[in-house]
């Protein structure tokens, strides 16, 4: 062959860093705050807090927590089989994106809103004093 081919490298994603839980704490995320448990674990599984069409946005925006297998995909409070603590998990990370980048930049990109509404109440009156910066 004269002219080979040249192969293409993949352009790999850089992963932020969540910015609900840090990964080197070895803790769940979950045993912490439904048990108080600090026990670190050897195995942790990274969540991403919005699944489906938005698991891309949940890793570029650092939406994700690390949990044990039992708080991940096993036991009766993982995520996966507890809507109720999924739902938890979900309105953590809006407020705490909300925190960051505002809430109007949260709807532009993920198109819903998790809060509950006497929370959105209190966001807007924050959002009118201007605490949170909407980029």
């Amino acid at each position: 062959m004269l002219f080979p081919k040249q192969k293409s490298k993949k352009k790999r994603m850089r992963h932020p860093d969540s910015i609900l839980h840090s990964k080197g704490s070895r803790t769940c995320y979950l045993c912490v705050m439904l048990h108080d448990n600090w026990n670190e674990h050897r195995i942790l599984d990274e969540h991403h807090v919005f699944g489906g069409p938005n698991r891309k946005n949940s890793e570029k925006y650092g939406l994700k927590a690390y949990l044990c297998h039992n708080h991940h995909i096993y036991g009766p409070e993982a995520v996966h089989n507890n809507a109720e603590i999924r739902h938890e998990l979900q309105r953590i990370a809006q407020r705490e994106f909300e925190k960051r980048y505002g809430h109007t930049k949260f709807m532009e990109v993920f198109g819903r809103n998790y809060l509950d509404q006497e929370e959105m109440k209190e966001d807007v009156q924050t959002e009118i004093q201007g605490e949170p910066a909407d980029s």
